[in-house]
C-alpha cells in the first residue's frame, strides 16, 4: 500500500476507510493522507507522461485504491491561461489564471467531488450529507448521481435559487436553512449523526484536501510547459516550475491547504525546489482569517454575522483550518488580505472585459486581492503569479449591473409606405449609442496602451471613446468631436503631447477641456513645470489600476 491515513493529533497511522471519519486511536477528525514518496519517486513524474491530462494523471498521489473510470466526468486538466491584457494593466507580465470554471459543473469543487465520491463508492457508501454555499453541493450532486449515492444537501437561504434548483435536478434532497452557513453546518452534522450517515466535513475530509493537491500538480507541470524547464532540470531528474505567488479566495480555507500540500509533496519528491507564497483572500464582510492574521492570532475569532453578498465566502468560523493555513502562509512568506464586495464586483467586470473570462464573485475577490497586493508593492513586477479562477458566474447576478445595463431598441412594427425596413432599423439603432454618454478621447501612439485604456474605461461604465494615434490626429479629433475629457500620452513622434496641449489651450472652444496626462516617462523638473496649470492630473501608465485614475475621470466628466 502506497498510502496511510495519519492523525494530525496523535500521529497514529491507519489504512484508509472511507466510512470512518475519526482517528481510531484518539477520535480526532483531523487526519491526512501520507504516501510512500520514496516508492512513488521511482516512477514519478516519468510514468505520467503518456497519461491523459486530467485529475487522475496523478493517481499515485490520491487516496483511491482502484480509480473507477465509469464515475469520471472530465475533472481536472483545466487550462492555465496567460493573462496578457490584465498583466499589461498591472505591469505584471508573468500573470496566469488557473481556469477552474472549465470543470464539469464549472467550479474547482469538481475536484473535491470527484475524489470524494470515488472513495465513497469504493467504500460502499450509498448515502451522504453535505452543507454547502452552493458549489460543493452542485459538484457532489453531479458525481453522486453518477455513482448512485443519495445526497442530502444543506444550504442557507442566501444561496441563489438557480443553484438550489441545479442541486435538486441531480436528484439530491435540498434542505434550506434560514440561517448562516455555520448554522447550516451544525444542522447537517446533527442530521448525519442521528441517521448514521457519512458527512462531508470540508478541510477535515481527507479526500477533499487530497483532491485540491492536483491544482498544484497541474500548475507546476503547465508552467513548465509554458516557460520551459528550470536550468537544473535533466532528462534523468526532471524539474518543474512553480510560481512566486498562488492567490485564491477562501471561505473555509480548504483549497489553499490542499494546494500547499500538493506543492509540498512535489518538493519532497524532488520535482520542484520551492513552494510559492500563498495569498488567501477574503471578503471584508466575513474575514476572520484576515483579522486573525493582522492581529497575530493563532486562532481566528469567529464572525457571528457575516455581512457580504458573496454567499460562497460566508464561513464565519474557519476553526482549525485557519491555524493550519496561517502556518503555511508564514512558511511561504505569503499574506492574507481582504477586499470589499464592490472591489470584487468591479474585478469581475475588469476580468471579463480584458480577458474574456466571466468569473463568479468569489473569484472576483481573488482578483481584487491581486490588484490590492500589486498596488501595495507586495507583489513585484518580476513575480510570476497564478490566480485561481474558482468558478463561473452562472448566471450573472442582477446586482452586478446598474439600471442602465441594457440598451433598448424598439423595432417599428408598422412603417410608413415611404420608409424602407433598413431606414426603420437604422432609426431604431440610433438609440443604442445616445450622445448623453460621457465622451473620452484617448491619444497614444501605442495601440496596446490605447486598447488597455479603452478596456479599463469600458469595464467601468458607458463611455463613448475616440482614439488618436499621434499628436496631429489628436488635434483634429478634439476640434471635431469636442470630447468631455482627453487622456493624453506625452511621448509621441513629430507632434508630441506638449504640442497637443499648446494647440488645445490656444483655442477658446477647446481651452477648457480637461486633460489627464498618462506617461511611462519619468518627467524632468522643466517638463513638469510646462504642465503646471495645463492639465488636471499626471499619472504613470502603471497607475491605471489605481482607483485614482477612474475617480479622476469620473470627477472631470460630471
Amino acid at each position: 500500500m502506497l498510502f496511510v491515513i495519519r492523525c494530525l493529533d496523535c500521529g497514529h497511522a491507519a489504512p484508509f476507510m472511507p466510512r470512518s471519519m475519526h482517528c481510531p486511536n484518539c477520535n480526532s477528525q483531523w487526519r491526512e493522507a501520507e504516501y510512500n514518496l520514496d516508492e512513488v519517486a521511482k516512477s514519478f513524474p516519468a510514468e505520467i507522461a503518456n497519461r491523459p491530462f486530467d485529475l487522475w494523471r496523478y493517481r499515485e498521489l490520491l487516496p483511491i485504491h482502484a480509480p473507477n473510470p465509469t464515475l469520471r466526468l472530465g475533472e481536472g486538466g483545466t487550462p492555465l491561461i496567460k493573462a496578457a491584457n490584465l498583466g499589461n494593466m498591472l505591469g505584471l507580465p508573468n500573470l496566469y489564471i488557473k481556469d477552474e470554471r472549465q470543470g464539469p459543473t464549472s467550479s474547482f469543487k469538481d475536484r473535491q467531488a470527484a475524489v470524494t465520491i470515488a472513495a465513497l463508492k469504493e467504500g460502499g457508501v450509498t448515502e451522504m450529507v453535505a452543507a454547502s454555499t452552493g458549489n460543493v453541493a452542485i459538484a457532489l450532486s453531479a458525481y453522486a448521481a453518477r455513482a448512485g449515492i443519495k445526497l442530502w444537501a444543506f444550504v442557507t437561504s442566501l444561496v441563489p435559487g438557480v443553484k438550489m434548483r441545479e442541486i435538486a435536478l441531480y436528484g439530491s434532497q435540498v434542505v434550506k436553512i434560514t440561517g448562516s452557513y455555520d448554522q447550516a453546518k451544525q444542522v447537517a452534522a446533527e442530521f448525519a449523526r442521528q441517521r448514521g450517515l457519512y458527512q462531508d466535513m470540508g478541510a477535515r475530509t481527507v479526500t477533499a484536501v487530497e483532491a485540491m493537491k492536483t491544482i498544484a500538480f497541474e500548475i507546476a507541470e503547465q508552467l513548465t510547459m509554458e516557460e520551459g524547464a528550470p536550468s537544473q532540470s535533466t532528462e534523468s531528474a526532471p524539474k518543474w516550475r512553480t510560481p512566486d505567488w498562488y492567490i485564491q479566495a477562501v471561505s473555509g480555507g480548504m483549497g489553499p491547504v490542499g494546494v500547499y500540500k500538493g506543492f509540498r509533496e512535489l518538493k519532497q519528491l524532488g520535482v520542484i525546489d520551492r513552494i510559492p507564497a500563498l495569498a488567501p483572500i477574503q471578503a471584508d464582510g466575513c474575514a476572520p482569517m484576515v483579522d486573525g492574521w493582522k492581529r497575530g492570532l493563532e486562532k481566528a475569532e469567529p464572525v457571528l454575522s457575516p455581512n457580504t453578498r458573496i454567499e460562497t465566502l460566508a464561513t464565519g468560523d474557519p476553526g482549525r483550518t485557519y491555524t493550519m493555513l496561517r502556518k503555511q502562509v508564514m512558511e511561504t512568506n505569503g499574506t492574507f488580505e481582504s477586499v470589499s464586495d464592490d472591489d470584487a464586483f468591479r474585478a469581475m467586470h475588469v476580468l471579463a472585459k480584458l480577458e474574456g473570462i466571466s468569473a463568479e464573485p468569489a473569484a472576483g475577490v481573488a482578483f481584487a486581492g491581486l490588484f490590492k497586493l500589486v498596488r501595495s508593492g507586495v507583489i513585484k513586477p518580476t513575480d510570476t503569479v497564478v490566480v485561481n479562477c474558482t468558478g463561473h458566474t452562472l448566471p450573472a447576478e442582477q446586482f452586478l449591473f446598474d439600471e442602465n445595463w441594457t440598451r433598448d431598441v424598439d423595432y417599428p412594427r408598422v412603417m410608413a409606405q415611404s420608409e424602407t425596413p433598413q431606414e426603420g432599423l437604422l432609426a431604431a439603432l440610433n438609440n443604442v449609442t445616445p450622445s448623453r454618454f460621457p465622451r473620452v478621447a484617448v491619444v497614444d501612439d501605442s495601440p496596446e496602451a490605447r486598447r488597455l485604456i479603452r478596456r479599463i474605461l469600458q469595464s467601468q461604465g458607458d463611455f463613448e471613446i475616440f482614439e488618436a494615434v499621434d499628436g496631429r490626429e489628436a488635434i483634429e479629433l478634439v476640434n471635431r468631436e469636442h470630447p468631455d475629457i482627453v487622456i493624453l500620452d506625452l511621448m509621441m513622434p513629430e507632434v508630441d503631447g506638449f504640442a497637443v496641449l499648446d494647440a488645445l489651450r490656444s483655442k477658446p472652444e477647446t481651452a477648457n477641456i480637461p486633460v489627464i496626462v498618462a506617461t511611462a516617462k519619468e518627467l524632468t523638473v522643466n517638463e513638469k513645470s510646462r504642465l503646471q496649470g495645463q492639465i488636471q492630473s499626471l499619472m504613470q501608465k502603471g497607475d491605471f489600476l489605481n482607483d485614482d485614475f477612474l475617480d479622476e475621470v469620473r470627477s472631470l466628466i460630471r
